[in-house]
C-alpha cells in the first residue's frame, strides 16, 4: 500500500507513520521539515500555508492519503484538488467538534453540525475549520472520502500536554486535587488505536463519517489518576474533590484540569457520543494503563517535558491555587 501523510512528524500524524510502516507500507510525508520524520518515511517539502505550497506533489501516485491538517480548511480544500485523479482514497482526522452543541449523550454520526465552507482562509475556529474541511472533501471525494471525528486524544508524542500535565503533576507527588466524582466515565482514543483503525479503514475503502474514540466509560478519572500513581511510583495523594466545589471556586475545567469536565452538557458532548459504527468496523482500544505506561516512558525519553502546540493554550492547575484549594 502506498500511503501519502499530509504531515506525519506529530502526535496523531507520527502515530499513523510508524503503524503505516510496521506493516511494510511505503510511506511518504509532505511536510515543513522542522521535525524528523520516522525512519523509513520519504519526505516531500512543502508548506501548505505558502503560495505554490504544495508544488512537491505535482507528480506521483498513492493508493491513499491521510490528512490531519487543523486550520483554515481552504487548504484541504486545494490539497484535495491537487491530488485528485492520483489518489485512490483520502482519509482526514476530523474532530467531533463539528457537531451542533449542546448534543445529547449518546449522539452518532448523524447529529447535526456546524455551519462551515469549504473556502475559508485565515483565523477560523477549530469547529468551523474541520467541518469546512470535511465539506471540501465530500465535494471532491464523494464515495471516497473518510473523515474521522476522533473525540479527545491521548498517549505517547502527545502535543496538547494533558496527560503529561498528571503524569507530571502526580509524579511530583504529595497531595494531589483530583476532581470528582472519583467513578466520572470517560472517553478517549489512544493516537495509535486511532492510528491503527484509520489504516484498517483506508485499506477496506470505509467512507463517511465515523466516530472515533473509546465506546463511554472505556475508563473513569479514577482509574486514569490512580494508573499514575502505580506507573509514576510517587507518593501522590489523591483527594477527591466535588464538582461543585471546584466549578465554584472558578477552575477551568479541560484546560485548568485537563481531560476533566464536570457532569453536565458539555461534558455530555465531550464523553458521551457512540461509537457503534467504528466498533463494528473494527475499533478497538488498549487499557488505560497502557496508554499511561508508555506516555510516561515517552515522556521520560524526552525529559519530562511535552512539546506543545502552540495553537492550543497550555494545560494545567497552578501549583499555589491548587495548595489553596486543598487547604479549603
Amino acid at each position: 500500500m502506498r500511503l501519502l501523510l499530509l504531515g506525519g512528524t506529530k502526535f496523531v500524524g507520527r502515530a499513523v507513520a510508524e503503524e503505516a510502516l510496521a506493516r511494510g507500507w511505503e510511506v511518504t510525508a509532505l511536510n515543513r521539515g522542522t521535525q524528523p520524520a520516522p525512519e523509513g518515511v520519504r519526505v516531500l517539502l512543502g508548506d501548505r500555508t505558502a503560495e505554490d505550497g504544495l508544488a512537491a506533489l505535482g507528480t506521483g501516485e498513492w493508493d491513499a492519503v491521510v490528512d490531519t491538517w487543523s486550520w483554515a480548511p481552504a487548504a484541504v480544500r486545494d490539497s484535495a484538488r491537487r491530488l485528485n485523479g492520483r489518489v485512490g482514497h483520502y482519509a482526514y482526522v476530523s474532530s467531533r467538534s463539528v457537531y451542533d452543541y449542546p448534543l445529547r449523550a449518546g449522539a452518532d454520526e448523524t447529529a447535526p453540525v456546524v455551519d462551515s465552507a469549504p473556502d475559508l482562509t485565515g483565523e477560523v475556529g477549530y469547529a468551523e475549520a474541520k467541518r469546512g474541511a470535511e465539506l471540501a472533501l465530500e465535494a471532491e471525494y464523494a464515495g471516497r472520502a473518510l473523515l474521522i471525528r476522533a473525540g479527545l486524544i491521548l498517549g505517547p508524542y502527545e502535543n496538547i500536554g494533558r496527560l503529561p500535565w498528571w503524569l507530571n503533576r502526580i509524579a511530583r507527588g504529595g497531595p494531589v486535587l483530583a476532581p470528582g466524582p472519583r467513578d466520572l466515565p470517560l472517553q478517549y482514543i489512544d493516537g495509535r488505536d486511532l492510528a491503527g483503525w484509520t489504516l484498517d479503514a483506508v485499506a477496506a475503502r470505509l467512507s463517511g463519517p465515523y466516530n472515533v474514540v473509546s465506546p463511554a466509560g472505556h475508563t473513569t478519572m479514577g482509574r486514569l489518576l490512580e494508573a499514575c500513581v502505580r506507573t509514576t511510583g510517587s507518593d501522590a495523594e489523591l483527594r477527591w474533590t466535588d464538582p461543585e466545589r471546584i466549578t465554584a471556586a472558578g477552575v477551568e475545567p479541560w484546560t485548568e484540569l485537563p481531560i476533566w469536565l464536570a457532569p453536565g452538557e458539555l461534558y455530555d458532548f465531550l464523553h458521551g457520543a457512540s461509537v457503534a459504527r467504528a466498533v463494528d468496523t473494527g475499533l478497538r482500544c488498549r487499557p488505560v494503563a497502557e496508554t499511561v505506561e508508555d506516555t510516561w516512558a515517552w515522556l521520560r525519553s524526552i525529559g519530562g517535558e511535552a512539546p506543545q502546540r502552540a495553537d492550543r493554550p497550555d494545560v494545567g492547575l497552578d501549583p499555589e491555587r491548587e495548595a489553596r484549594l486543598l487547604e479549603g
